[in-house]
């Protein structure tokens, strides 16, 4: 079960990141034409790269790790004070920010808990785990 949860939010916080980068799907969160070098870009990378790297299940400590820290600077950032513009209010359901916490949390968990059996990670140890006559087999 800890390789699903893993695949599925990974398969769900990559879309934060295609809508930032490529509008796929497009829900009509970021208008106006995408810009790399701003944070929207440098999210929409982390999102999309992270979320696919986890998704595989490779580097995946170090990648939820990387991905819970965004998520809560995510969420002190622009959720809790409304970005630069105005606050929107302390709680999640008000301020939208309640994927962020949950998203920062599992990760976070993640990060604790490990990639799952099915991962590239997993396989990876297996296979130096074995001795170099099974591998020749």
């Amino acid at each position: 079960m800890l390789s699903v949860l893993r695949i599925v939010a990974a398969m769900l916080f990559m879309q934060h990141g295609l809508q930032k980068l490529i509008k796929f799907p497009d829900a009509g969160h970021h208008p106006g034409p995408f810009e790399l070098v701003s944070l929207a870009g440098a999210a929409g990378i982390l999102e999309s790269c992270g979320g696919s790297l986890l998704l595989l299940g490779l580097w995946t400590r170090p990648v939820a790790f990387l991905l819970s820290g965004q998520m809560a600077v995510a969420y002190f950032l622009f959720h809790l004070v409304g970005g630069l513009a105005k606050p929107r209010g302390f709680f999640p359901v008000v301020n939208g920010g309640d994927l962020a916490i949950l998203f920062c949390f599992v990760f976070l968990y993640i990060v604790v808990a490990g990639p799952g059996s099915i991962s590239l990670d997993a396989w990876r140890l297996s296979r130096a785990a074995q001795t170099p006559e099974q591998l020749s087999r």
